[in-house]
């Protein structure tokens, strides 16, 4: 079984298009380095927040896949608490079982077809 990480974060959104690309290339090279594989990141921009947050009643929104091991998750998310650009982070671990295919049931082997 596969273990699929999903973070979550939050960025000021008084950030230049320039400094949102530097976070984002941070936390990715950050979990790199910490051995995270299949790493897909969508920024997906700037969005009304539920409710205010540091004074702040926008944020952008960007979305991390990743597999890895659990430790990752504790280096990546205290660099988040102790920046000042992330204002909300949010990691979900998803179990994704691996498809594993069955000689005895293909058609071929069972006489069908």
């Amino acid at each position: 079984m596969q273990i699929v990480y999903e973070t979550m974060y939050i960025l000021r959104p008084d950030l230049t298009d320039e400094q949102v690309e530097q976070a984002i290339a941070k936390y990715e090279n950050l979990l790199k380095e910490n051995g995270a594989d299949n790493i897909q990141i969508q920024n997906r921009g700037k969005r009304r927040l539920a409710y205010e947050i540091h004074r702040q009643r926008d944020g952008i929104y960007i979305q991390m896949n990743y597999t890895g091991a659990g430790n990752i998750i504790a280096i990546l998310e205290r660099s988040m608490r102790l920046s000042e650009e992330v204002i909300r982070y949010l990691t979900m671990k998803q179990e994704v079982k691996e498809l594993q295919v069955d000689e005895e049931a293909t058609p071929a082997a069972s006489g069908i077809g």
